[in-house]
């Protein structure tokens, strides 16, 4: 089968934090009123992005890889492994719980499953937009664990504000949440698993409090330093070779942003596939002599060993990578 750029759909999600951007200002669509995520690189059990366009339309990624050969994703990567990435769209018109993510060894021993180090890129923030970003300056474990018990979570979270067009790197074992008013595209190891620290006292759709995890979520959470958080993403605004921004390069992705005003050219190697989601603006991606269309809020699988494209228009991508 053809290598070529496949255009993805997505699996829509609400919570009741959610908003309504993704629908008004990215065209999502949902049986339900409220749009919390838009899962957009998903290769899951139960969200499976499917291919529109060209000779793979309706196929599902994993029946192209089946059918194409697993080194569309990596040469490294075959049939029966987990795929390394999930790519989202957020809307938090609400404040998100207060939450951590374990390491791969925590989760493999307790959950036997993957851990969950993300990134975030901020697409959009309203005024006075803040996210809560680990603990504070001098605060230890122990430190975090007392005030868990005493439900003083206030006294130890680290609150930043935050503007569009900012990335916050998140490493497993940083505590965490998104504030009201925030858009924002999420790259993430492909994990769902989540411990839920502290919800603001709300109920869910059945009118009972949501589940915490305080128990696990102390057990991995962990005080990071900004030098050791970017010692563990390894960029922060350097330039690719390209001429891109780079925003991430860690163990499990590397994430590079491109602002296009005519034309930008890449390049899907054979040692990784490429994700594109665009953020604003609009434009073509240009490969074998055709033009894909892509505008904000769409996505699109490049896949490995493709070789050179040109993204062009008057757009924003964040292309991910492993």
């Amino acid at each position: 089968m053809t290598k070529y750029p496949l255009k993805l759909t997505y699996t829509p999600k609400t919570a009741l934090w959610g908003g309504k951007r993704l629908k008004t200002d990215f065209g999502k669509a949902a049986d339900f009123d409220v749009i919390s995520e838009t899962w957009e690189l998903t290769v899951r059990k139960d969200e499976m992005a499917r291919i529109i366009g060209g000779e793979a339309d309706g196929m599902t990624l994993a029946e192209y890889f089946e059918t194409c050969g697993y080194d569309c994703v990596s040469p490294d990567f075959a049939k029966g492994q987990r795929f390394p990435l999930l790519v989202k769209f957020i809307d938090a018109m609400d404040s998100l719980s207060v939450q951590v993510h374990p390491d791969d060894a925590y989760a493999g021993r307790v959950e036997n499953d993957s851990g969950k180090t993300e990134m975030w890129y901020i697409v959009d923030a309203a005024e006075g937009a803040e996210l809560i970003y680990g603990l504070k300056d001098g605060v230890t474990s122990e430190d975090f664990a007392n005030a868990a018990a005493e439900g003083r979570y206030n006294d130890v979270m680290a609150r930043v504000p935050v503007h569009a067009g900012e990335t916050y790197f998140i490493p497993a074992g940083m505590l965490h949440a998104i504030g009201a008013g925030i858009l924002i595209a999420e790259i993430q190891q492909n994990s769902d698993l989540t411990y839920r620290v502290y919800d603001f006292d709300r109920v869910g759709v059945d009118g009972k409090p949501r589940e915490l995890h305080v128990e696990k979520a102390v057990a991995v959470t962990r005080p990071y330093t900004e030098r050791e958080i970017n010692a563990i993403r390894f960029a922060r605004g350097s330039k690719t070779n390209d001429g891109g921004e780079l925003l991430a390069n860690s163990d499990y992705f590397k994430v590079s942003k491109y602002v296009v005003s005519d034309s930008q050219r890449l390049c899907a190697t054979d040692k990784s596939f490429l994700s594109l989601i665009c953020t604003e603006g609009a434009g073509a991606i240009v490969f074998g002599g055709s033009e894909y269309p892509i505008k904000a809020g769409e996505s699109y699988f490049i896949p490995a060993g493709m070789g050179e494209l040109s993204v062009v228009g008057t757009l924003t991508v964040i292309a991910s990578e492993i």
